[in-house]
Parts: structure tokens; sequence; C-alpha cells
């Protein structure tokens, strides 16, 4: 008989043929197995997406596409038409995954395995494990492990912490990473991590994300290969939690409410900002010297696979990338975090103040537009981009302004704004004003996004209104008119006659028309 954990299997052999059947399809050369099951949802590849515009195009990993498994694998009774409505809102606004998990068809528990309480592995199987461990034998370690765990049987924390520690943040390379990766992500999907379980914590993080830092046995300044990897199971273990403790209503007794509280520890979520910051302008986030050697050896054989299947194992693309698309997908991570830190608290509308605060010196500073745009587009949550946003436009304002957020005060800012940032890129004037009417632009969406999903209320209070399905809370400043925007657009246009001179740059009126429509159309809703 063959075992669950048969189904994974991480021996060089299986992963090429895994690769290879991705690559051509599915009905050619999928194995039997895999043809008896489906992809779990939250297994399914996301989109791929670029975060610098004009920039590097590399497939990125997208955190925010994929719905999570547990909706598929929860016995749901009979319910009327209005509960199933309610429960479709709350997936709607609520339910995302944090990171993909790759190669792991048919490991999700079934119905009735997933009702069954957990047992630690047998001891007599766990004491063969901690005897490959004494031995160093790391494959021996992964090999028993991924025959011992099963949705029945899971491991000891302090296993988890070794393969962390001892194996992924360690000089390996090749199959040793991706297996001890994949293993990873089969225990978090089997039993997920929580407060209690959790195998890392944030003085590992830390030492792994800043400059100085460098893995035990490891040269000064050589960073270990395996950190995306590490980073990518940081953030699936953070939002596999989240996502658990907040249908309990529990978010006090999650992961991130005790490494990324705005309230308990915001100086982790500082130095959150400081990692992405980071990533975004390119300091601090090269790969090691080995990867770079053999990425510019087979950077054209790369180049043609990832354009055939650019949703191919993170696992491949993280152990061979880029530099550029490296910094991508840690910018994506990192901004997820920021994301989580947001909500976790009792009051979002305070956390993204308190983080746009931090951010808004960084963003000052950043070079180049690009940069910029990058930071702000890949921003998941639109409460801190609108507060980020605010304070950028409150800043270049010639007379600021003590009104509250509304859409009066957006107008506002279209009068009084003058070019927003220190350009460093060579850039002309004008580009400068139209880098502005896109921010602006970006800060319209972003507040009606707020307003219209109760993103300043807490995660708890904004499921109930979104299932009572109660009116957005306007400001005073939100009743404005047609002629209100045409008059404010017309005299800017003056104001940029006068700066600009003539001819008009065509740029600058494709902006303006926008944000006329988009005025128009948030008005009307």
């Amino acid at each position: 008989m063959q075992l669950d954990s048969d189904l994974l299997s991480l021996s060089p052999s299986s992963l090429d043929s895994s690769s290879s059947w991705r690559a051509s399809g599915p009905e050619e050369e999928a194995p039997h197995l895999c043809q008896q099951r489906e992809l779990p949802p939250r297994l399914s590849p996301g989109p791929a997406i670029p975060t610098t515009p004009g920039k590097a195009q590399g497939p990125l990993l997208e955190t925010g596409d994929l719905p999570p498994h547990e909706a598929s694998q929860q016995v749901t009774p009979a319910r009327s038409k209005a509960a199933s409505k309610a429960w479709l809102n709350k997936l709607h606004y609520f339910r995302r995954s944090g990171v993909q998990h790759l190669f792991l068809q048919g490991v999700a528990p079934s119905r009735e395995t997933q009702q069954r309480k957990p047992e630690p592995i047998p001891s007599g199987k766990l004491s063969m494990v901690h005897t490959t461990m004494e031995e160093n034998f790391l494959e021996g370690t992964l090999h028993f492990l991924s025959e011992f765990v099963s949705c029945r049987h899971c491991p000891p924390k302090e296993i988890i912490s070794h393969l962390i520690r001892q194996i992924l943040l360690n000089p390996h390379q090749g199959e040793i990473l991706k297996d001890t990766y994949m293993l990873l992500m089969k225990i978090q999907m089997l039993h997920p991590a929580n407060a209690a379980t959790v195998g890392w914590d944030w003085t590992l993080l830390k030492y792994i994300m800043e400059d100085q830092a460098h893995t035990i046995s490891m040269c000064p300044q050589e960073k270990p290969p395996g950190r995306l990897l590490f980073l990518q199971y940081v953030v699936q273990t953070l939002e596999d939690d989240f996502q658990q403790n907040l249908r309990l209503r529990l978010l006090q007794k999650s992961i991130a409410k005790k490494v990324l509280s705005c309230d308990m520890c915001f100086n982790n979520v500082k130095e959150v900002v400081e990692w992405l910051v980071a990533a975004v302008t390119g300091v601090g986030f090269v790969q090691p010297r080995e990867q770079l050697q053999e990425t510019s050896s087979s950077a054209e054989a790369r180049a043609e696979h990832s354009s055939s299947a650019p949703w191919l194992a993170s696992t491949d693309q993280a152990e061979v990338a880029p530099p550029a698309f490296f910094a991508q997908k840690v910018m994506l991570l990192l901004q997820r975090m920021l994301s989580i830190a947001v909500e976790v608290d009792k009051s979002p509308n305070c956390s993204s103040c308190k983080i746009a605060d931090v951010i808004f010196p960084f963003i000052l500073n950043i070079p180049l537009r690009s940069q910029r745009e990058a930071f702000l587009n890949t921003m998941q949550s639109q409460l801190l981009r609108c507060k980020l946003l605010e304070l950028l436009f409150q800043h270049s304002c010639d007379v600021p302004t003590t009104l509250p957020l509304s859409l009066a005060k957006i107008l506002y800012f279209l009068s009084h704004s003058s070019v927003l940032l220190q350009y460093q890129d060579g850039t002309t004037a004008w580009q400068g004003w139209d880098e502005m009417l896109q921010y602006l632009s970006l800060l319209l969406l972003s507040y009606q996004n707020v307003i219209l999903e109760h993103l300043r209320s807490s995660l708890n209070d904004r499921m109930d209104l979104i299932i009572q399905k109660a009116k957005p809370k306007l400001q005073d400043g939100d009743d404005i008119s047609h002629l209100d925007i045409q008059l404010k657009i017309e005299d800017f246009i003056s104001r940029m006659q006068e700066v600009l001179g003539q001819p008009f740059p065509l740029q600058i009126m494709e902006k303006l028309c926008m944000l006329r429509e988009l005025f128009l159309i948030v008005t009307a809703t």
C-alpha cells in the first residue's frame, strides 16, 4: 500500500518529472495519481505581474489572488440564500493566501482526516529522524520526514525549527533547498503553524533580512541562498494563521499579533518598512555570488523557459533568479506583511497612520520615479496607501489644510500642490507634474475603496457592516458638484500654462482628463 506521504516525493527524479509535466501540459505526461486528483484551490498558480513600470517584466508571485484551501474542505451545511450571500461576501473581502503551495497535489487533508486531531509522529519513527539529524545526513532527514508527516501525524516544533535553521538557511544548493522548502510547505498545509508551534521567530527573520546578517558557519557579508524561500514560508505561516484566527475572531492570539502589531511591537513594523525600501531601491538585496554566476550562464534558457511557463515553481525561480526579480518578489512579500500589520490591531485607521508616518521620510528620498511607483502600486493596503499619499500631498501644498480627507480635500490638493518630490533622475519639469497627477488619481481611487469597503473599521466590525450592507460613512467634504470639479480642473490648466508654457504637454492633458472622469464616477457612486 502506498502511504499518503508517498504522494509527495522529494527525490530529484520526481522533481524533474514534475517540472517537465508542468512545462509540457498535464494531459501528456502527468502521473496517474496526479490525474486522479485536482489541484487544491490554494495551489492554483497566480498570474505574473510587473512591479516596476517600464522595468523588469519577470514573472512575479502575486500574494493576493489565491483563495485558500480551507473553504473547500469545510463541511458546509445547507444555508438559506441570504446566509449564502453573506458568506460569499466574507470570502470576497477577507479570504486570501500568502504564497503558493507548489508541487503538493493531493496532499491537502480530506474532510474525514481534517476532523481528527493530529498526533505526534511515533517515537520510533522520530528517533530515526533524530539519528539522521545527529549524523548531519540531510537527505535522510528530509526523506524520513516526507514519509512520516501525514494528515494524522505532525512533527514537533523543534524539527520544523531544525529544517529552517540548519538546512534551509545554510549554504546548500539545488535539490536540498527545494526539498526542504517543499517539505516545510507540506507541513504547513497539513498542520498550519500557530503562535505556539511556529518554527521561526522575529530575531531569526531580522538576522536573515538585514544587510549585516549572515548565517552560522557562513563567511561575513554572505547571505544564505534560501532566504527568499524562508521569507515566502514566513509570510505563508503569518497568512494562514491570520485567516484561521479571523474566522474565530481571535486575532489577538495570532502570530501576526505577536510580531507585527503596531500596538505591541511597532519596532518590528519599522524594520519591515526599512527592508521594503531596501528592496525597492535595490540596496541590500543582491544574491549570493554563486547564484549570480549561475544566473549569467543560464539567463537565456531561463528567460525562454519562464516565457513558456511563467507560473512554474517558485523554488526554481528563487534558486536562480536575476537580482531585479529577486528584489521584486521580496517587495511583494514585505508589502503583504505591512497589510497584515495594518489589520491585526483593533484600529486599522490608527495603525495605517503610524506606518505611513514611518514610510513618509523614506519615500521622499527614493530617487527614481519607477521605484516610487513600484512602492505605491504594490502596496496591498488601500488604507495605508491612502494615508501615505495624503501625507505626500499635504507636504507639497503651499498652504496646508486641516480638513479631513475627502473629495473636497483631494480637489484642494489639485489647486494647491506643487511638484511632490525631488527629482534625481534627470526628468523635465512637466514629468514632475505628470507624476503628481498620477498620484492624485491613485489617491482618489484608494479613498473610494476605503469608503466603500469600510476599511477604517476593524476586520470584525467590517464583516458585520458588509453582511448588513451598511451604507458607506461619508465625510461632509464628499458632497461636491460637477461644477466644483470643472472649475478646479480649469484652474490647474491655467497654472500649468504659466509654469510650463506652450505647447501644453499632451501627457498632462491625458492625466487631467482621466482625473476628471474618475471624479465624475466617484461622485456618481
